[in-house]
Formats: structure tokens, sequence, C-alpha cells
């Protein structure tokens, strides 16, 4: 009798379950992970805006987002499966293809590299071409390419007519003088250099967009077998929407993204991370305005970071159209 006397208060919970409306089990939202290439910050902050102002909620997705740091590879996380996206600059998601991680890019947000090479006027340096016979300091590791590419484009012998420094994760070497040019991205280092008292107009910039030897930066990628699913072009394409649109408030309320990524980590503080958010929207919108929409990466610029790539040894093969793909982002603009 008991079994008979369970059965009808479960089978009236379960039909009404049923009857609730845009709450049946079809319904449910799909659970998928973001891996960062670093920590919480302002770069990542239209991913943040997305997920605490509803943006994923509303396209029935179920995001976590993994913040990075110096021994997590994106790369290695999405083809584990312990992601299904990741973010990362585009030099080494072409290398881990080329090392046989069936990856592909899917958007690419940053259209521009925060990438500089810094000097102080006093150095005598005016531009690129001026660093032939200086202490020239830059991270190595895979972030030294745009400035390789730069001294080719020059012909400045990176051997014999510059002396190469492996650059520290700070601008010591630069503010101590003890080189004459050093790396800085846009939105971290170049500001360390102003905090320590420097002024902007005390220096020379040297930007790698400009030398037309600039790299891609951020840009989401997924496994290539894992997109290859019907359903899984649907939920990327939902992810994707919903990202960009937190792009675009952080472009609109650079303030309000501020306080959302603040509030995930306090860690740099609200100083910072202001300064931090309008230099990545320079890096997403310009100026100058991108040639390519938010987030469909343009082929000109994949082809001439896939160029530096080959030709100073990030990759031994031609990347080729492969490695990327606009097919989520063009379901993406459907809806």
């Amino acid at each position: 009798m008991l079994k008979r006397l369970l059965l009808v208060p479960i089978t009236a919970a379960l039909l009404a379950v049923t009857m609730l409306p845009d709450r049946g089990l079809s319904q449910a939202a799909d659970k998928v992970t973001l891996q960062l290439k670093w920590v919480t910050q302002a770069q990542f902050a239209g991913y943040y805006a997305a997920k605490a102002k509803g943006l994923y909620t509303a396209e029935k997705l179920d995001v976590t987002i993994r913040a990075g740091g110096p021994d997590i590879v994106p790369e290695q996380v999405v083809a584990g499966g312990g992601a299904q996206f990741g973010i990362d600059w585009l030099p080494s998601l072409l290398s881990a293809r080329d090392q046989g991680a069936p990856l592909v890019n899917i958007a690419q947000v940053f259209a521009y590299s925060g990438m500089r090479e810094v000097a102080f006027k006093s150095s005598g340096i005016k531009g690129a071409a001026d660093l032939k016979g200086k202490r020239v300091a830059v991270w190595f590791g895979g972030n030294e390419f745009e400035l390789l590419a730069t001294l080719e484009k020059h012909k400045i012998d990176r051997n014999k007519d510059v002396t190469l420094i492996q650059q520290p994760f700070d601008m010591n070497l630069l503010l101590q003088k003890k080189v004459d040019a050093a790396a800085a991205m846009t939105y971290n280092e170049y500001k360390q250099v102003l905090d320590a008292g420097v002024k902007p107009d005390d220096l020379v910039v040297i930007d790698f967009n400009r030398e037309g030897t600039a790299m891609l930066e951020d840009g989401v990628f997924v496994k290539a077998d894992w997109i290859a699913d019907a359903k899984n072009k649907q939920v990327a394409a939902r992810f994707l929407r919903a990202s960009l649109k937190g792009w675009e408030l952080c472009k609109d309320k650079p303030a309000e993204c501020v306080e959302i990524v603040v509030k995930e980590s306090p860690v740099l503080g609200r100083e910072h991370q202001t300064w931090m958010m309008t230099e990545i929207n320079k890096l997403v919108w310009g100026p100058p305005a991108p040639k390519s929409p938010l987030g469909k990466l343009d082929p000109a610029a994949f082809k001439q970071t896939a160029d530096i790539a080959l030709k100073f040894g990030v990759i031994k093969k031609p990347a080729g159209d492969g490695a990327y793909t606009h097919e989520i982002w063009e379901i993406a603009q459907k809806k």
C-alpha cells in the first residue's frame, strides 16, 4: 500500500512542474565555463558584465568564469575539456594548433594590440628606427615577436644592431634608465610608468599597430570537435551574443563595468581598473574604428599575425584559414 499511496503525490508533483510556464525540463540552462588568459581585471570586463547583468541567463546559459594566472594555459584547459571557451592571444592559439591541439578561434574581441615599446625622449629615440644601437627590454616567452618584426621592418639586425634585454614584469629597468626602451601594455605597465611620476610628454611610445607589425590579442576559442556539433554551435552563438552585449555595455557604461570587476576582485583597485577599462575599450572599439564589426575576426589582421608567427618560429607550418571561423559570429547575429 505504501507504494500506491506515494504514487499519487509524486505524479501530481511531476504534472505540476511540467505545467509551469517556461520552466519545463527543456528550458534548463546550458552550463559552460570560460577560461580567462589572466587574473580578474577590466581586460575581461565584457564577460563579467554579461554575467552580472543577466545577459548569459537571458540566453539560457549558466556561465562559470574561471580566472587565469601565470601557471594556467587556456589552450591546455580547453583542449583538455576543462572549459568550453578560452581567451588568449592569437599567436598562442596558433602555436597550440601547430602542436596538434584541435582549437579554433570563433570571435576576435580585441581589434588592436595593446603592446608598446616605451622610451624616454632623452634617450634620443624618436621612433622605431632609432632603436638601432640601443638597449631594448622586452618580455620573452612569446611576447617579443611584434618587436622583432618591427626591428626587421627597419632593417635592424636583432643579433648585431641592438641589445635585447630580458624584461621582468615591471618597469624598473626603464625607470632606472638601465635600458633605453621597454615593453609595456597600454592598460597596465604604461600606467606604472606614469604612476612613478613620469609625464607623458617625456616619453616616446612605439605603437606596433601603426608600424603594421601588431599581432592580434584577446580572442575567443573552442575545441574544433566540440563546435562541430549542431547543438554546441547554438550554445556558442548564444554565449558570443551575450558576451558581445557585455562589451557594448562596457563601451556605453565603463564606470558600471569597473564596479562589476572590482566587486569580483578588488585586488587591483578601482583607480587602476578605471584606467584599464578606458584603454581596453580603445583596443576593442578604436580609434580608429576597426575594419570588422565587434567579434568578427579581420582576415587581413589574421594573416599579418600568422605571417609574423611563421617568420619568427612561433609556428612551423602556415596557419591556414582553418584556425578561425566566422560561422558562430554569423549565427549570433541572427537573433
